[in-house]
């Protein structure tokens, strides 16, 4: 699968890109169409906005609730097949869907809009890798490609493969992003990014390390 996303990529999605660029920036900026291929390949389908404001515990609570909802419409509301997909037992899968008062009724009626959950994952990518770019591009460009950016991500999500992760690699991505997120914040201060998370210092510590991220 891993070699087959990397080939749609190369082949299909980066000529999409190019060809977006073009169009709206006038230039073919490489390092942009690299940084795009980078986060479409590890993470295609799960794209969350991690948000630091909140506690980690809250943070993940609301992550876990995105990535059941977007589960339940990939499978239409079926919940045996979110269990296997997930790596999940269905009893933790019913847990977690009453502890958020998901509606499987309103899941099965609006699965058609899993769609809308990929484009919107991709719009994300892209949004964030363009805004990286916003002090070396002129402004009314950077403002072109942007209202371009619902376009090219339901161009790009024709071209993907369906790729889902298990519970346990989502979770591992997310506290990645999350934690390394708030490590930044606090200018890689363990205490300090501990204290903003809400986590014991020697917690902290231990996922850092597992996490790969030291």
């Amino acid at each position: 699968m891993a070699e087959t996303l990397e080939k749609v990529i190369r082949e299909k999605v980066e000529p999409l890109v190019t060809e977006a660029m073009h169009k709206y920036l006038g230039i073919t900026v490489s390092e942009i169409k690299g940084d795009i291929s980078d986060k479409l390949g590890k993470n295609p389908l799960l794209s969350y906005e991690v948000n630091t404001s909140v506690s980690f515990k809250t943070a993940k609570k609301i992550f876990k609730k995105d990535f059941i909802t977007r589960m339940l419409l990939s499978h239409k509301g079926n919940l045996a097949e979110v269990a296997k997909a997930s790596g999940l037992d269905r009893r933790s899968v019913y847990r977690t869907i009453k502890e958020f008062g998901i509606e499987i009724k309103k899941i099965k009626s609006e699965s058609v809009k899993s769609q809308d959950y990929r484009r919107g994952a991709v719009d994300t990518i892209l949004k964030d890798t363009f805004g990286h770019y916003k002090a070396v591009i002129q402004p009314a460009k950077i403002k072109a490609m942007y209202r371009g950016v619902e376009k090219l991500s339901s161009e790009i999500v024709r071209e993907l493969p369906f790729v889902e992760m298990t519970w346990k690699d989502a979770e591992h991505e997310f506290e990645k992003a999350y934690i390394g997120r708030v490590l930044k914040e606090c200018g890689n201060n363990i205490s300090k990014s501990a204290k903003k998370m809400n986590l014991r210092y020697e917690t902290l510590h231990r996922k850092i390390r597992k996490l790969g991220l030291r």
